[in-house]
């Protein structure tokens, strides 16, 4: 079936849940309000719908292939990264000085996400180079600018990041790359890296690749780790490219998943080393590079809602023809659509809830980025930074995992059918599986949310959020409606809970740091429902509100918004308690069996 935006879904979290019309008091948003959002929508849908959706299917069965260093794309990926940059899509939300058109991340994050439903093995290229420009724009010099980013924003050329080594994998400390200083101030790299999206392919005229590796005489571990910039084209004092450089593709991975993404393993300076650039100083590219993770693990985030989305539209179409059983409740004579049975029904609320959630989840966290790095007031971008820091791992974490259970409904959803690749559903299960893993696995989220964003000081910050949620449960018992009241009765079960794990984690993460991390994963899973549910509150008061007022959405919309909203009260933020005891109940039979017992 085709791709259809959620378009709608889209523009009523930037009015309710991210309140855009606000950013166009930031003087760089002042003609980013609500209508630009709508028009941008429109055109990104209607471009993500004919242009990049149909290159969905093909590329899952005729996946981009290696032979001898060169690396083709999927049909029709070429064709459409040509009219990819041709409509200035790469650029949407970066400076405006260097050729984008500075749009708030609130309106491309939406964006992100269509590209991302039609294609995610196509959309992995544009979101990697938006990391590389992240990480430019914050730590590289004026000249290392001057030459890369306009061609980066531009999308005339793209960009990776070179972590993963073959032992080193999330263990940075771990890794060999080496740099030599050269007297004309380049570096010479040498190593290999692996896992490197789009570190080879036939889509642009040159590739840039952010490089992890070690300058002679570094210290061990982290700390002694460079950035370097090692283009695949070295470029000329004119802005041409030159001769090739010493990085070459030696194969490229055959994945469960997104197939059509290639996968590259690159070798670096077996002719005489790779010309690299640093950018910064030295000893600081770990710090450098968490720009561009950071940048990348909301995007993943948003690849999980994105996948969610297209399997979900496709789970609806098919259960609206599958014809099997008679309803159990005799509304119909004979057999019916399916999606006239009780739990199909679940499954696909479940699914759209789910979506949903986490889609107003990452639009909020948008609003923060916005805010933290443009409004005028240095108070505000703090606290702005704070919720957007807090967030990141729950987008990632919590937005991916969803996307799993959300993909294997849709393959239930079409019973036997679905366990058939022809059918497409199988597609969106595969793919949605890497999420959980690249960019920081859900354990690493996890870890840092214990580590850095709670237990750092002492749940304050976490217990401030709480009482966030504490002031939308009253504003829902206000409103009085039995929706409203199911709604508040929920989240204050779910923000109990959640405090609950807080202060279990600040208690026990220095005397006790295994029983802490024991429930990291779980206390992802609490917090990201919960703050997901806190949105989806919002998202109800603001509908509820605007029913029979006759505004940008119809009222049809607004009912639906409602009715989602009380099923993710009452179907998954009722899931949060059972988190909550295996966190602060069942952290010693974690760790009861001893290594061996394994």
């Amino acid at each position: 079936m085709p791709y259809q935006a959620p378009i709608q879904d889209m523009l009523f979290n930037m009015r309710h849940v991210a309140n855009i019309d606000a950013l166009t008091q930031i003087p760089a948003f002042e003609d980013a309000g609500f209508d630009t959002a709508a028009a941008v929508l429109e055109e990104c849908a209607r471009f993500n719908s004919e242009v990049i959706a149909p290159t969905n299917r093909p590329g899952d069965v005729s996946p981009s292939s290696w032979k001898d260093g060169v690396v083709t794309t999927a049909p029709g990926f070429k064709e459409a990264y040509r009219q990819y940059i041709e409509g200035g899509w790469q650029g949407l939300q970066h400076d405006a000085a260097h050729g984008g058109q500075g749009l708030p991340k609130t309106i491309g994050a939406a964006c992100i996400e269509m590209l991302n439903s039609a294609n995610m093995s196509f959309a992995l290229c544009p979101l990697l180079t938006d990391g590389a420009i992240e990480a430019l724009m914050t730590a590289a010099s004026d000249d290392l600018k001057s030459v890369y980013l306009e061609k980066l924003i531009s999308g005339e050329w793209t960009g990776t990041m070179n972590l993963t080594e073959p032992q080193a994998g999330s263990d940075l400390a771990l890794v060999r790359s080496r740099a030599e200083p050269q007297p004309d101030g380049t570096y010479k790299v040498f190593g290999t890296k692996i896992y490197i999206t789009y570190g080879e392919h036939d889509m642009a005229d040159n590739i840039v690749h952010l490089v992890l590796a070690r300058v002679a005489g570094a210290p061990e571990g982290v700390k002694g780790i460079s950035l370097f910039v090692v283009p695949k084209r070295l470029v000329n004092a004119d802005g041409s490219l030159g001769e090739r450089n010493d990085v070459h593709c030696v194969s490229i991975e055959h994945k469960m998943g997104i197939k059509a993404s290639p996968t590259a393993v690159l070798q670096y300076g077996d002719h005489g080393g790779a010309v690299g650039y640093l950018v910064g100083e030295e000893n600081r590219g770990l710090e450098y590079m968490f720009i561009m993770m950071n940048a990348a693990r909301y995007a993943v985030g948003v690849q999980g809602i994105a996948v969610a989305e297209r399997a979900y539209q496709k789970a609806v179409s098919y259960a609206r023809d599958r014809v099997q059983s008679r309803p159990v409740d005799g509304s119909m004579p004979g057999s019916a659509p399916i999606i006239h049975h009780p739990d199909v029904k679940r499954m696909l609320m479940t699914m759209r809830a789910y979506t949903e959630g986490c889609r107003a989840l990452a639009i909020a966290a948008a609003a923060a980025f916005d805010a933290a790095h443009h409004h005028p007031d240095a108070e505000t971008r703090q606290v702005n930074q704070r919720f957007y820091e807090f967030m990141v791992p729950l987008v990632k974490g919590y937005s991916t995992e969803m996307s799993l259970e959300v993909t294997s409904l849709g393959v239930q959803v079409h019973g036997g059918m679905g366990f058939i690749e022809e059918t497409g559903a199988a597609q969106y299960y595969r793919d949605a599986k890497i999420l959980t893993i690249y960019e920081g696995t859900t354990a690493i989220q996890a870890n840092d949310l214990v580590g850095r964003k709670t237990a750092r000081d002492g749940g304050e910050s976490a217990k401030a959020l709480a009482a966030r949620v504490a002031e939308t449960e009253a504003d829902l018992l206000a409103n009085g409606s039995d929706d409203a009241k199911a709604m508040a009765h929920q989240l204050g079960k779910a923000r109990q809970a959640y405090l609950d794990a807080v202060q279990f984690i600040a208690d026990h993460s220095r005397s006790n740091p295994n029983a802490a991390y024991a429930g990291s994963v779980p206390y992802l899973m609490l917090s990201g429902n919960l703050m997901a549910g806190w949105q989806m509150g919002r998202a109800l008061l603001a509908a509820q509100s605007a029913v029979g007022q006759g505004g940008e959405f119809s009222d049809a919309f607004l009912r639906n918004k409602i009715a989602t909203a009380r099923f993710y009260a009452e179907h998954i933020l009722v899931k949060t308690a059972g988190l909550r005891d295996a966190i602060v109940e069942g952290a010693d039979s974690v760790t009861a069996l001893e290594v061996d017992a394994f």
